[in-house]
């Protein structure tokens, strides 16, 4: 008898309703936001008028950048010709680009160069580097020459040495050398002097990139690899200062930090503000001295040299601040419609009946 009582009340379904508790039952106090017409239409007017204040702020920063730009690529189209067109790519080529400034160029003054026409984000390439060997490993280990599989075909030589640094970004790197010369009257010249060093950010120099071991004899360090096959400098001759040399160099740096369209720009030198340039570059007749030598007619690219000051806010870039100025303008206005309607459609008191 009791067996059957207890098959009956195994058999009985369960309830799936939740307990009847306070927090399952959703009867716990809460605060519920109470929406008026008059913190909708002021929350609106506020946030709009803080996108206007800083999209305008950001427009007026940034149109008092100056910059000048030059497309050398056109103007040592004789260099073209020789350097890439010719049978010999090892033909040096030197040329200049005169421009004049108007007006004096004051405070900080940076110059960059800028290439048009060149994927530095296409899949393949940005993949094309190998990390380990960028942070000091020792490039001639078999670790590193397999590990360096994203590289290929710029991993190895036929004869099996090592490229180091190696990978497509590395191997392309850009590789013209500009000076800046002034021309304070027809007679004389001046070397603008500018600064190599500190233009990268400082995670990139101290954290993500280190020379291999001995740092302090880059060339036993390097021994055993060659050089990328389009690079004409091995790469602990990149520069003659010690802090500036191998894969610690400031360019290298910046050209490994690849660009997301294919017309960018990355920095290359900074004005040093001494002697006649203590306060900027002062008006007159300037020129850019180039060794051309990185190919870009084989893409229908163009070669360019910026040089540009620096605002609060950055670069010479308007999206930003035309963003902040279109979103708050639309914001503004729609608080406007919104009030129109709310002045329109609300509830007039009733007037109370007249008692005789």
């Amino acid at each position: 008898m009791g067996k059957k009582k207890k098959e009956e009340n195994e058999n009985v379904p369960t309830s799936k309703c939740p307990d009847n508790t306070a927090f399952k039952q959703q009867r716990i106090p809460a605060w519920k936001l109470t929406l008026t017409p008059e913190s909708v239409l002021s929350s609106f007017f506020i946030i709009g008028l803080f996108c206007l204040a800083v999209g305008i702020s950001l427009l007026v920063a940034t149109t008092n950048i100056k910059e000048i730009w030059v497309t050398y690529s056109d103007n040592c189209s004789q260099c073209t010709k020789i350097r890439e067109n010719s049978s010999n790519s090892e033909v040096p080529c030197s040329c200049f680009a005169d421009f004049y400034l108007k007006e004096s160029v004051q405070g900080d003054v940076f110059m960059y160069y800028g290439l048009s026409n060149f994927f530095q984000n296409h899949r393949r390439y940005v993949i094309s580097r190998f990390d380990t060997q960028l942070l000091g490993r020792n490039v001639t280990t078999k670790e590193n020459i397999q590990g360096g599989g994203f590289c290929a075909p710029f991993s190895t030589y036929s004869n099996g040495t090592p490229m180091a640094p190696c990978g497509a970004i590395a191997n392309s790197m850009f590789n013209d050398s500009i000076t800046l010369i002034y021309k304070p009257n027809s007679t004389s010249i001046i070397h603008v002097p500018l600064l190599k060093t500190g233009n990268t950010w400082w995670s990139d120099k101290n954290v993500k990139f280190s020379n291999p071991k001995p740092k302090d004899d880059l060339v036993q360090a390097f021994a055993g690899s060659a050089r990328p096959p389009y690079w004409q400098k091995p790469p602990y001759a990149l520069d003659l200062d010690p802090n500036n040399n191998g894969y610690i160099n400031d360019d290298f740096i910046n050209w490994m930090r690849v660009a997301a369209f294919p017309f960018f720009r990355k920095l290359y030198r900074r004005l040093s503000r001494k002697a006649e340039f203590t306060d900027g570059l002062p008006a007159g007749n300037y020129s850019f001295f180039i060794d051309y030598n990185f190919p870009v007619s084989r893409f229908g690219g163009k070669k360019h040299v910026i040089l540009s000051t620096l605002s609060w806010c950055g670069g010479n870039n308007m999206f930003l601040g035309i963003a902040y100025t279109v979103t708050g303008g639309a914001i503004v206005l729609t608080a406007f419609v919104m009030l129109g309607v709310h002045l329109k459609k609300r509830k007039k008191p009733r007037r109370p009946f007249a008692v005789r």
